[in-house]
């Protein structure tokens, strides 16, 4: 599961969420109803060879900057066909990869193996009481309908903070409807840029957590009020399962108007405020994360297009998309921006 992969350290899962969801902030999501039956998927995902989208091009004095917008989730069974990109990768000099928090917890393999059992139990209600005793009425009822489409029997999941067990009945969601959040895109781009050696930068905050089991301790008893976190998960798999389809569709055939037209939810943020808001998260300097993370970018590409005839670079597509987002900032800065059609 994906939060137990991060740094061997629940907080480490926290923080990579912040920032990933802040960094893909997109326009306003739609309207969606608080309740209702859910909606069946009508929508076929793609498969087979898919082209993807063209890339961004920042341009200044003969410097280049290609960006490809990166989508998530995507279809499961497409192959990206990437000979475009592969090409501009063999002629670029640096890489910049999208920008990141490196959580240092200080453990070895063996120390954080012993971990395990004090994340297992901090991704758990304080007191081990159940999720039906933790939510609203109206919203467990949601919960069961979809918890029996998704994810079965699964008892376990109900002594689950919420915000872990919204997080584990989206993954399920996206499993059943064909989309996966990743392993399309970045292991064909990662192979290209060691093919060719290129410089590799990835713009990144640090954090550096002291007595992780300490740590883990204090996050087991912190109350979170993360109801609205699985609202808005509820909501989107509700309503919002058939629009991803659809921009994992446009993704994969390269449609940037279609893109453009269609709404982005996006629970994360919802999540990941109810994160750093905590008196824990406060603590440990977890605010702000987005806006440093996009300075920290800036910083990189505009190094990379005063050194380089060519930078290659990834970003998701929602942040490309935004008419305030990094390429506004650096047309602001008298950069040249160019779209794919």
């Amino acid at each position: 599961m994906r939060w137990l992969a991060c740094a061997g350290v629940l907080l480490a899962f926290c923080v990579s969420w912040t920032a990933s969801a802040q960094q893909a902030s997109s326009p306003p999501a739609p309207d969606v109803r608080a309740a209702g039956p859910v909606i069946d998927m009508d929508a076929v995902v793609v498969s087979g060879a898919q082209p993807g989208p063209g890339l961004w091009r920042v341009s200044r004095d003969g410097h280049t900057l290609y960006i490809l917008g990166t989508q998530s989730p995507m279809p499961k069974r497409m192959t990206w066909l990437s000979q475009d990109v592969e090409q501009v990768i063999a002629a670029s000099q640096e890489a910049i990869k999208p920008p990141r928090v490196k959580v240092d917890a200080d453990i070895g393999i063996i120390r954080g193996a012993l971990l395990i059992p004090s994340m297992l139990k901090a991704r758990r209600n304080p007191d081990d009481r159940t999720l039906r005793e933790v939510l609203p009425p109206d919203l467990y009822a949601r919960w069961q309908v979809l918890k029996a489409r998704y994810l079965g029997r699964d008892r376990g999941v109900e002594k689950w903070r919420p915000i872990f067990a919204a997080r584990e009945l989206y993954e399920a969601g996206l499993k059943q409807a064909g989309l996966v959040e990743s392993g399309i895109v970045s292991p064909v781009v990662d192979q290209a840029i060691k093919r060719h050696k290129l410089k590799v930068t990835t713009p990144q905050l640090s954090f550096k957590v002291e007595q992780p089991r300490q740590a883990l301790k204090e996050f087991a008893g912190a109350q979170l009020d993360d109801s609205a976190c699985f609202r808005a998960t509820l909501d989107r798999l509700e309503n919002d399962l058939p629009l991803m389809t659809a921009r994992a569709n446009a993704w994969a055939i390269g449609d940037i108007p279609a893109l453009r037209a269609l709404p982005y939810g996006d629970q994360n943020r919802t999540c990941a405020q109810v994160l750093t808001e905590t008196e824990f998260a406060r603590k440990r300097g977890i605010a702000n994360v987005a806006v440093a993370l996009q300075g920290e970018w800036l910083k990189a590409a505009e190094d990379a297009l005063r050194t380089n005839a060519s930078t290659f670079a990834t970003l998701p597509i929602s942040e490309l998309l935004r008419n305030d987002g990094l390429l506004a900032k650096l047309q602001a800065k008298g950069y040249e921006i160019e779209a794919p059609e």
